[in-house]
Order: C-alpha cells, then structure tokens, then sequence
C-alpha cells in the first residue's frame, strides 16, 4: 500500500514506486488497464478487490506496466470522463461483492487524458467477502504472492474471527455501561441519568493499534464534551480526556478519546437528577448529539482512522423520565414515561465519512420518541429531515 493518504497521492509518488521497485505482494497490484467487459475479466477484478479487504487491506492500481512483479513503467489509462469511469467500476464492485465493502478511488494525471487509478481497499472487519457476480460466489484472500480463493478451513476461521469481533465489541461497551451505571467514572460527576454515545472503529480491535494522540494534545479543542461551552482537557492512563468544569467541582459531561481510536462520551446535564421534573428537553439532546456526532467523526477521519464505526447510544438512569413536547399537539401521562433505567439503542454500523450524523441518529432518536409512547421524533418531517429552525 502506498503510504500517503489517498487524495494526496501524486505522480511523483508514483515515480517513487517505480525508482524504488516496490514490488506487488499482500497490499499493492499492478495492472496495466482496465478490465474488458467481459464475465471473466469483471469476475478477476472482484477477485483482486475482495482479496485485500478479506486480508490486510491495500492499493489496486491500474495505468503501471509491471515486469515481474515491479513497475516498468507509468503509462495511464488514457479515459475522457475519468468521474464516469471510476463511478462505473464502483459500482461494478458494489453490487458484485457480499456483503459490501469499504473502499475509496482517485485518479493520478500522467499526462494529458491518461491517468493512473488508484482503488483503496480497505483491511474489512464484517468479511469474509465473497464475489457474487454471476453466481460466482467464491472467497479471496491474499499473501505476499497474491491472491489465492480459500479452502473451507481457511473460511472457517475467517467467520470465526469475525464473531469474535462482534464479541469483543459487545464486551467493551458492555462493561463500559456497567462501569457507567455503578458510577465508576473517571472523575466526579453529577448525579443522575447520562446519555452516552460510543463511537467504536472495528480496526481499535486489531492487535496493537493504535493513534497518534498528538493532533489532540496539541489542540485540545478538537475534543469537545457533548453540551458544554467550555472543557478542560488532560493525558490520562487510557488516551486524552476533555471534560467540563474545573478540579474543585463537579463534571456535566466528559469525552474520552482511547488510544485505539474509540470515542466515549457522557452527558449529565440533560438528565440531571435535580431538575424539578423528568421532562427530556427534545429539541436540545437531540441537536447536541447531531453537532457532537459530526465533530467526533471529523476528528477520527483527521486522525486517519478507518471505517466503519459502529456507533451506539445508550441513556442511564431513564426511567420514568418523559418526552418534553408541546402539550397542545400532544397529551401525556404516566403511561408515557420510559419503563426501564438503562434504555439501550440498537447499534448503527456507519462505512463511509460521507454518511450525515442526521442519518445515523434520526433512528435513534425514533426510538426513544417510541420509548416515550410517540410514534417518532418530531423533530425530523417523515422524510428524515430536520425541520426544527
């Protein structure tokens, strides 16, 4: 894989491939053009995109001639409409590849209409991936020489290891909310019920990763608690924490950025235990998860880290809490307060940047409005968008 960023890739980065002989092993191919329309040539190409995601992840790039597995030579792929044909080839592998994969494309000017296409693939965490184009229906995976389709052992433990990243998931979060609930938090906080959104990349799992925390201990404001005006941030044991009010007093809402990427965050204002009634202010939690949201999923895309996140919501201390709404729309009674004390959401599993915070909270937010006998939130028109001014 070449190690840049993908929309930074240039020519010269190419040239460097070249001058240097990398050679095609586990995360990088070489084609020299796109493949024919034909069914076996489309079968090869999904072949080579499902082979990274169900290994280590990695670069297929077309427009190099290789001799020997080493680029010979950057010629291009001389295309007219270069965004028709990289959205022709994404969709080749989203409807020919099961269940679908993360991915991104960019093409490299050569020289006039001839361009270098890079298809980044992601290592998957939801695999193994099989293609499915034209009943095809076979497994890939690669190795330093290649790719190569899985034996039944091999699929085995593909699944295998996949269920038991469902588990260490399910585990952490969890134990988190239990730790929440017993009010085990890493400094003192209000008392109350919370609401706590977790922001979980399936990559946090693999063995020994980690981030780079220093994008954050150097601006500190990048992490911000959900409904705070002003936060103070410190190092501590597990990554960086931002958290609101000073050292004497105690705290409405923290963040904590973990050093494998996942981001926890705690809100005890909304909830509080000493406000006179247990009326959920509709219109500010949900807009304060929807600017939270946005701004932890731009800070771990800053970070580089990948997708996809699942994402959860969880409220503590709910019950008897209800739905604050305009009582002349509606009518409320005891029948409509949340029965339970901690009111678990259905996770979400985001796989691209590009996914509106709107779009993955709007369910949410249903469920909650149906927790509190509503039929959805009614901040959002039946569309999915937000009306609320």
């Amino acid at each position: 894989m070449i190690s840049k960023r993908l929309e930074k890739i240039d020519l010269d980065d190419l040239k460097q491939l070249q001058s240097n002989a990398v050679s095609e092993g586990k995360t990088i191919e070489y084609k020299q053009k796109f493949p024919t329309n034909s069914d076996g040539d489309r079968k090869e190409f999904l072949a080579d995109i499902s082979s990274f995601a169900n290994a280590s992840g990695g670069d297929l790039v077309f427009g190099i001639t290789e001799e020997n597995g080493s680029p010979k030579s950057i010629d291009g792929v001389e295309i007219e409409n270069v965004d028709e044909e990289i959205g022709k080839y994404e969709n080749i592998i989203r409807d020919g590849i099961e269940p679908r994969i993360v991915f991104a494309t960019c093409a490299v000017n050569v020289s006039g209409q001839k361009f270098a296409f890079i298809f980044r693939i992601d290592k998957s965490w939801t695999g193994p991936h099989r293609v499915i184009y034209k009943g095809h229906d076979k497994f890939y995976s690669r190795n330093s020489a290649g790719k190569y389709a899985l034996d039944t052992n091999e699929l085995k433990i593909a699944f295998n290891l996949s269920q038991t990243l469902t588990e260490q998931i399910t585990k952490f979060k969890t134990e988190r909310i239990s730790q929440l609930f017993s009010d085990n938090l890493p400094l003192p906080f209000y008392d109350g019920g919370k609401i706590v959104l977790h922001l979980i990349p399936l990559e946090s799992f693999s063995p020994n990763y980690s981030i780079d925390l220093n994008p954050i201990i150097n601006e500190p404001a990048k992490l911000k608690p959900i409904y705070t005006s002003g936060w103070s941030p410190r190092i501590n044991l597990e990554g960086v924490l931002s958290y609101a009010g000073g050292r004497s007093e105690k705290s409405h809402s923290y963040v904590q950025l973990y050093r494998n990427g996942i981001i926890g965050a705690v809100e005890g204002l909304i909830l509080h235990a000493g406000r006179e009634k247990k009326i959920i202010p509709s219109l500010t939690y949900e807009l304060e998860l929807l600017r939270s949201l946005a701004a932890f999923l731009n800070l771990l895309k800053e970070l580089g880290v990948n997708m996809p996140i699942v994402i959860f919501l969880t409220l503590i201390g709910a019950k008897d809490w209800e739905m604050g709404v305009d009582r002349m729309k509606f009518w409320n009674d005891e029948y409509y307060k949340i029965d339970r004390d901690i009111l678990q959401l259905p996770e979400t599993i985001i796989s691209s940047y590009d996914t509106e915070p709107k779009d993955i909270l709007r369910p949410m937010f249903d469920l909650i409005w149906n927790a509190c006998g509503y039929k959805r939130s009614y901040n959002f028109d039946e569309a999915g968008n937000w009306v609320v001014k």
